[in-house]
């Protein structure tokens, strides 16, 4: 893609959001109420994935750690 068309690319984007939303109908504090909105719900949305993955993804890791057993605890018990 071409650098010079990316400003005119992302113009064209946001045009085929505000069509599919219909939201080029608004006024313009309807549009900010509207926008500020979605963006804080984005912003939730992404926040909580990011909390709850890297819970699950620590609870996955010490769960495959407990399966494969720690290699020091099993020379431990074989030494003892």
């Amino acid at each position: 893609m071409d650098v010079k068309s990316t400003p005119s690319y992302l113009y064209w984007l946001f045009c085929q959001f505000e069509l599919i939303t219909c939201s080029y109908l608004m006024e313009p504090w309807e549009k900010v109420l509207f926008y500020s909105f979605n963006l804080a719900m984005l912003g939730l949305l992404l926040y909580t994935t990011y909390v709850c993955v890297a819970f699950h993804a620590s609870s996955a890791f010490q769960l495959l750690c407990s399966f494969l057993g720690n290699p020091r605890e099993n020379a431990l018990a074989v030494v003892k």
